[in-house]
């Protein structure tokens, strides 16, 4: 049995889980998400604790076991206590700013470059240079960041760019000089 899979999944106080059909439907304090599964997949609720359990020891099922277990444990963490990603902008010049829904980024191009905020997603800056993202789906939290970090990863030379707070960024030597 998948060890992940076979984890009972804990229910936080103040998250409620409703079961329609094959649809999982979690609500708490900081919104709400749904969540389908996947063909013969029941789940076992005793007191405040979710079970997943498989149909059968077929290859397919077993991978999903441990799959679906974990999204939902993701799901019913991110609707009582949201996801959080820190990126930081490295570069003279480099700097965001938030205008209503769309982050405006500065990073080295002549014109910048406008990222308009996912429903769901909450955006901050503090100076310039350290955007914060809060989200309740940790994917599309995850994807978003993803995107942002993809105008400009950082380069292994003089590290500019955009990373993850507490990203360690390879660095490369430079030229050397003739001998």
């Amino acid at each position: 049995m998948s060890r992940i899979g076979k984890k009972p999944i804990a229910i936080p106080l103040g998250v409620v889980v409703i079961e329609k059909e094959k649809t999982l439907e979690f609500k708490g304090p900081h919104g709400t998400l749904t969540h389908e599964l996947p063909d013969g997949f029941t789940l076992d609720k005793k007191d405040n604790e979710l079970t997943l359990i498989r149909p059968s020891d077929e290859r397919k099922d077993k991978s999903f076991h441990g799959l679906h277990r974990s999204l939902i444990a993701n799901k019913i963490q991110g609707v009582n206590e949201p996801f959080k990603k820190v990126l930081e902008l490295v570069g003279i010049g480099y700097r965001a700013q938030l205008n209503g829904s769309v982050i405006s980024l500065n990073v080295g191009f002549t014109h910048p470059v406008e990222m308009p905020l996912p429903a769901g997603v909450k955006a901050s800056i503090e100076k310039q240079t350290v955007i914060t993202l809060t989200c309740s789906d940790k994917q599309l939290l995850g994807q978003f960041a993803a995107d942002i970090r993809g105008i400009k990863p950082p380069e292994p030379y003089k590290g500019k760019g955009i990373k993850y707070s507490g990203e360690k960024i390879l660095r490369k030597e430079g030229k050397t000089g003739k001998k």
